[in-house]
């Protein structure tokens, strides 16, 4: 999987959790709900569900927490950037690690939560 794909993956997996903590919702609350079991969800909000999730799952997450589901796929220009950086600059052989790229996502989602 590209990099670029685990961090999308990574960035949903935030939303939801940011979204079902918003709600006051525990993640075996939720995960009950939607006749889930909590490791499910777990891996959901880490961005570890990878290929397997599906638009239907991401559906009925975003009913249970009464959201729009746009809200999970919708990324503003700073989210954006975390995908294509490596690929400004093609002149660069060496792409910057992964763990710098989680780094920045973990910061823009604390800053994000900050504000609202």
């Amino acid at each position: 999987m590209s990099v670029q794909r685990e961090i999308i993956f990574r960035q949903i997996g935030a939303k939801v959790a940011y979204y079902r903590t918003l709600r006051g919702i525990s993640q075996e609350k939720l995960a009950e709900r939607m006749n889930l079991h909590k490791s499910v969800l777990s891996r959901i909000e880490r961005g570890k569900y990878h290929n397997d999730i599906s638009l239907s799952t991401i559906l009925d997450i975003a009913e249970k927490l009464q959201i729009d589901p746009a809200l999970f796929l919708t990324f503003n220009d700073l989210e954006r950037q975390l995908w294509w950086e490596p690929l400004e600059d093609l002149d660069t052989e060496e792409e910057e690690p992964f763990s710098s790229k989680v780094q920045k996502l973990d910061t823009l989602v604390a800053s994000e939560k900050g504000k609202k």
